[in-house]
């Protein structure tokens, strides 16, 4: 009888538990309930967004105008408009970025950034926004035999210019090893390297070889496809408040073509994935 009188008692605050974190539509008043959705409104919150403004077509500085211009003002303005937040643009260096990152010095990177299980461990990545491959550029006039695959490519005696701590020099490792690589601090360096002649190719995500391609009218083109399946991200604080809002956005942005629209305007293609 006892044990049955105690079973009821557990029931019944059980219950008084549950009854107190409802949805919060049914107890408004109770600061314990769980939220039901993802924050939408931000309220005017600054959002301090980290970009490179030398990684073409993602974040640059227009010569025409000296602005900074790219996908990533886009989409960041978009994202913000959704959410009600100030998009807050900061300058800042690819080397390090994960670091500061960590620190908290930014609220999200962009800057067109691979997701990778090792980087995973050390910040938060937000949904991915579009898959491509990496790819080796030569100069435009290149009718080397070495440049006709990735075969004959490793078979050479040819260097490769990458960009320091980026998925990039980790491929042409692999490809190459470490003697026959140039590793430069910043993404733009690669190509200025190339176009001078000083290395023989370099190697870079597709999407970003459309946009130096495109800045270089008649001096580089992709000369061959060297992976695939890879995605970018933005990356977060870690236990970052941002990463559902945004991840909601994005998917708004998805759902009503504005995500497209603007890569198909930077990008040359839509971000949607193709059946």
């Amino acid at each position: 009888m006892k044990k049955t009188a105690v079973l009821m008692t557990l029931i019944i605050a059980l219950g008084l538990v549950v009854a107190g974190c409802a949805p919060a539509a049914e107890c408004p008043e109770c600061p314990e309930c769980p939220p039901t959705g993802p924050t939408t409104d931000l309220g005017g919150r600054e959002v301090r967004i980290a970009v490179e403004d030398a990684y073409p077509p993602f974040n640059y500085i227009d010569e025409d105008t000296n602005e900074s211009v790219g996908w990533d003002y886009e989409v960041g303005r978009a994202i913000c408009e959704k959410l009600n937040c100030e998009a807050v643009f900061v300058v800042a260096a690819w080397e390090g970025l994960f670091e500061a990152m960590s620190a908290g010095e930014y609220d999200v990177a962009f800057d067109g950034i691979t997701l990778t299980l090792a980087r995973s461990l050390r910040v938060d990545y937000s949904d991915p926004y579009i898959e491509y491959g990496q790819v080796i550029v030569v100069k435009e006039d290149e009718a080397r035999p070495a440049f006709a695959d990735e075969d004959s490519m490793v078979a050479s005696d040819v260097n490769i210019a990458t960009q320091i701590g980026t998925t990039n020099e980790i491929t042409a490792m692999k490809l190459v090893g470490e003697d026959r690589i140039m590793s430069f601090e910043t993404y733009d360096m690669p190509m200025v390297a190339l176009m001078a002649g000083d290395v023989d190719c370099t190697i870079i995500d597709e999407v970003a070889a459309i946009g130096f391609i495109g800045a270089n009218p008649g001096q580089l083109k992709i000369a061959f496809p060297v992976t695939s399946g890879e995605v970018l991200a933005f990356i977060f604080q870690p236990m970052s408040d941002l990463v559902v809002p945004f991840n909601w956005a994005l998917q708004e942005l998805f759902a009503d073509g504005t995500m497209d629209e603007i890569c198909e305007e930077w990008l040359l293609r839509p971000c949607s994935p193709q059946e």
